[in-house]
């Protein structure tokens, strides 16, 4: 679960009420994505400047984010420096992307199952995710 802050709390509602007014989504695009979005909430930058800042990598959020070390020089150490500032570490995009933290999951109800590939889902989950951060 990533680290109670403002900032991130705000993203977190920003980027869902983004969503769910229609932005576009593409779960296998690395700048309209779950975690995408979220990016773009937090570095005010457009989805074709994400792609554009790691030299058009277009690998899954999860897979920089297991690639991931600081200091590396790698193209998305920036983002996720940026990230790590307001407490979402590469464990959270992990489960952002696919939708998988138990914490949030547990909150949402039993019987919840998301689709990590269906803009509402993405919607509840981050909305929920805000509120427990709220709560802590």
């Amino acid at each position: 679960m990533p680290q109670k802050n403002p900032l991130l709390i705000s993203a977190l509602r920003e980027t869902a009420n983004r969503l769910e007014a229609g932005a576009n989504y593409e779960w296998g695009h690395m700048g309209r994505c779950n975690c995408g979005h979220l990016v773009q909430t937090i570095t005010n930058m457009s989805d074709k400047e994400i792609v554009e800042s790691i030299d058009f990598q277009m690998d899954e959020w999860t897979e920089h984010a297991n690639d991931y070390c600081k200091n590396s020089g790698s193209k998305v150490e920036g983002i996720f420096n940026q990230l790590n500032g307001i407490g979402f570490n590469y464990d959270d995009i992990v489960k952002l992307e696919y939708l998988t933290d138990k914490k949030i999951l547990n909150k949402m109800g039993e019987n919840t199952h998301l689709r990590h590939n269906h803009v509402d889902d993405v919607v509840s989950y981050m909305n929920t995710m805000a509120e427990i951060l709220e709560e802590s």
